[in-house]
């Protein structure tokens, strides 16, 4: 037997497509019990053998207890303990300080306060993210950090619209200018830039004049606007990418206004965070910080467009409301979360959107023949035998442009074991945790996986029995985040005779140089050859 060392690395999982799903009756209540032979899949309307299916339970801890650590000799290094409560659920809320308005910040902020002091659970983590990237705290289960810091957020004006300018144009009215050479929401723009700056429509240039200032004002409001957009859903792919590495439920909660995304840009965008957040396993829930929202014009608006203006003014606002509300509620249908809009009780809000569903499956399935030219495949999910229900999930995926191979599925299905909190026991092993304090500032921990090998599945080449065994150690600390972990790779090619005498199982040790602190332990172990796996966690305090 041969042994490597190396420090872990985790790449996200691209071979299997994930659907998050979660199915409603007509009060808007999760219906659990339900199997994988319930549902249909279509992937561009042929059906689809779904090879994965996944009951989430929420709300409900997925975390055994590990076993109490065997008890040592006197003077050896101190055994584990298992602390009280380990974090297994995680909220990231992420604030849209770019998009949204002052008052309407208040009232979320408000919200917020009230949402954050009474909601949390003991197991519960929470973070605060912005658009901007000026307020943030990571994970942790200070309330009054959480409510410090959703203080501290304020609207940011880098990409917001500025009002009042001639001509006064929208993000939604540019994109008609520029992008979809709309001529009648030119036209309307080239009278409403003659009307503010008071132009004779009988003067001989003055609609040419007032064509090329509303072509200009589109042009440069279209400008501010796609790069909002960019910043934006950027944004969010960074916070789902943060959550993947926490090991436990994960949900991202959006206050926004809603954001435009009407460019191909924007659209792979989009495609690309809901693809990261079904491999990661991430649910995405948002709240419309606007509540309900009207498009009457008021006095002084009145006054700033003609009548003709004013028209489609109103129609524009309308459109461009519901393309911004789209984009939030694509985000959350196709991860399985909850929208809620038009609506402003915003504490009700919070209460619904940052509440799991009781119960959501995953379904997955193989492409089979599919071309890896990044085309977009959409997916509708039904249940065969039910009627009357809602059905939230992903609605489609993009094709890869690249296969995996062997040794990449490894890293995945290692990947996505460590970032769980489920335990697996297709091998048997044995985990303890044990530590050595060298003085009041430091401490070696050591982890310590027995493997039984008699259930593992040899490959016989040349007389020996081949496989390879791959044992990830964890530590995250007590709010989940990741600290460090080391993978040992134990190469095996056994005699027949040597293995007979390998019945108690080998054990695989790891050493941490850690600091005093309570940290939980996550253990993964992987065959080669039969691919399975065991996962287990446990947790020390070192005082």
């Amino acid at each position: 037997m041969t042994q490597k060392d190396a420090a872990p690395t985790f790449q996200s999982r691209v071979n299997l497509v994930l659907v998050p799903v979660v199915v409603r009756d007509n009060q808007g209540h999760a219906i659990g019990g339900l199997n994988k032979d319930d549902f249909q899949l279509l992937d561009k309307g042929k059906p689809q053998v779904i090879s994965s299916f996944t009951v989430v339970k929420h709300g409900t801890s997925a975390e055994s207890r590990a076993a109490a650590p065997a008890t040592t000799e006197p003077g050896a290094p101190t055994a584990a303990t298992l602390p009280p409560t380990n974090p297994e659920r995680f909220v990231a809320y992420l604030f849209d300080d770019l998009n949204i308005q002052f008052n309407d910040l208040v009232n979320v902020k408000k919200a917020a306060t009230l949402h954050l002091t009474t909601a949390l659970q003991p197991n519960d983590r929470a973070a605060i993210y912005t658009t901007s990237g000026q307020t943030s705290l990571d994970f942790t289960d200070d309330k009054t950090k959480l409510i410090e810091t959703v203080a501290k957020i304020q609207p940011k004006s880098n990409f917001q619209h500025v009002p009042n300018q001639c001509p006064d144009l929208s993000y939604y009215w540019s994109d008609l200018i520029v992008n979809r050479n709309d001529s009648q929401a030119l036209q309307a723009a080239t009278d409403e830039t003659m009307g503010c700056l008071g132009l004779d429509p009988n003067t001989k240039g003055s609609a040419a004049t007032a064509q090329q200032m509303a072509q200009a004002a589109a042009q440069r409001e279209l400008s501010v606007g796609e790069q909002g957009t960019r910043v934006t859903l950027s944004v969010i792919k960074n916070v789902i990418r943060r959550m993947s590495a926490m090991p436990g439920q994960r949900l991202v909660v959006i206050a926004s206004p809603g954001f435009l995304a009407p460019t191909s840009e924007a659209i792979s965008d989009k495609a690309d965070i809901l693809d990261l957040a079904s491999q990661t396993n991430v649910m995405i829930s948002a709240l419309n910080a606007r509540g309900l929202f009207t498009t009457n014009m008021d006095a002084s608006e009145k006054g700033a467009y003609s009548p003709t203006s004013q028209t489609l003014f109103a129609q524009y606002q309308r459109e461009s409301a519901t393309a911004t509300e789209d984009v939030l509620a694509e985000l959350a249908d196709g991860t399985g979360g909850i929208f809620f809009h038009n609506n402003n009780d915003l504490n009700a809000g919070f209460a619904r959107v940052a509440a799991a569903p009781e119960v959501s499956y995953v379904l997955g399935f193989s492409p089979q023949a599919m071309k890896p030219d990044g085309a977009f495949h959409r997916l509708k999910v039904s249940l065969l035998n039910r009627k009357g229900v809602d059905i939230q999930a992903r609605r489609g995926y993009y094709a890869l442009k690249h296969t995996r191979n062997a040794e990449e599925d490894a890293k995945s299905d290692i990947e996505d074991a460590i970032f769980s909190r489920e335990e697996m026991r297709d091998i048997p092993v044995n985990l303890q945790t044990q530590f050595f304090k060298a003085d009041s500032s430091s401490a070696k921990l050591t982890i310590l996986a027995k493997v039984d090998l008699r259930p593992l599945r040899f490959k016989k080449l040349d007389g020996r029995n081949n496989d390879v065994l791959t044992v990830v150690s964890v530590l995250f600390d007590r709010n989940g985040n990741y600290i460090t972990g080391l993978t040992k790779t134990l190469t095996m090619k056994l005699r027949d005779e040597t293995l007979a005498r390998l019945t108690s199982g080998v054990t695989i040790k790891a050493n941490f140089d850690v600091k005093p602190g309570t940290y939980v332990v996550r253990l993964v172990v992987r065959d080669a050859e039969g691919q399975a796996m065991a996962a287990q966690n446990s947790a020390v305090e070192i005082p």
